[in-house]
């Protein structure tokens, strides 16, 4: 690649970041009703150069997402150390931090559930859209993500990589429908439980897929200990 082209990419990376940007301040403006036209006057430009730069919706949407999940790690990876915090000290502090963050852009949240932006696009998704989603493409490389970290950090034999991916996709599922839920799908929707219950509930929901899943394997967790150190497993019992 020459100087020339590699500027040019570089460019265009940075216009992507401009008009992701702007999407996100078009979104917490419109919900989950924003249009592309919404977005382009947003960053003070015409609807034609959004597609200059983006192939079509679902590209600008991947990139929404990918943001999205940066500004989730940010926050969540500021209040939590993964090798010294207690597995519940670790899953109280990741619920916090999600509904921070939810609760400071609960527009965008709506905007992911429930996909308006695509579905205007092509109509009714088919199975090969569906499975091509880019937000639930997303859900799934984040759910991988934890899975592989949660794994590399438990020592021994005492859960193995399959029930901790099951677990992670369960957490992650749950989590979202469970958001879904407290936000509703409008803008002018109340909240129908304050942030404190909603981010109780989440850690509880998260503990409960935890401990449960354990338990049908036949390991034990002592929550106060570093997740390192914390599943133990049941002498004389195993996967079922």
């Amino acid at each position: 690649m020459d100087a020339r082209t590699e500027r040019w990419r570089e460019h265009r990376l940075e216009v992507r970041k401009k008009f992701v940007a702007a999407a996100l301040v078009a979104i917490d403006l419109h919900g989950p009703s924003v249009s592309m036209g919404d977005i382009a006057k947003v960053a003070g430009t015409a609807k034609p150069k959004l597609y200059r730069h983006f192939a079509d919706r679902s590209d600008l949407y991947s990139d929404i997402v990918e943001h999205v999940q940066h500004m989730l790690w940010d926050r969540i990876a500021g209040t939590v150390d993964l090798f010294e915090d207690s597995v519940t000290d670790l899953i109280d502090r990741s619920a916090a931090g999600y509904a921070a963050v939810v609760s400071e852009h609960p527009n965008l949240f709506r905007f992911l559930v429930h996909g308006h932006f695509l579905a205007r696009t092509s109509g009714r998704p088919s199975t090969t859209e569906s499975a091509t989603d880019p937000a639930l493409a997303s859900a799934r490389a984040a759910s991988d993500t934890v899975a592989q970290m949660l794994s590399g950090l438990i020592h021994g034999p005492a859960v193995d990589s399959s029930t901790v991916e099951m677990v992670s996709y369960s957490a992650f599922g749950a989590v979202a429908t469970a958001t879904d839920w407290w936000l509703g799908s409008s803008d002018d929707h109340e909240l129908v439980i304050p942030i404190e219950a909603f981010t109780a509930h989440l850690a509880a929901i998260v503990r409960g897929i935890v401990e449960s899943s354990c338990a049908l394997v036949g390991v034990r967790i002592e929550s106060n200990q570093p997740v390192h150190v914390a599943f133990v497993r049941e002498e004389g019992r195993g996967n079922p």
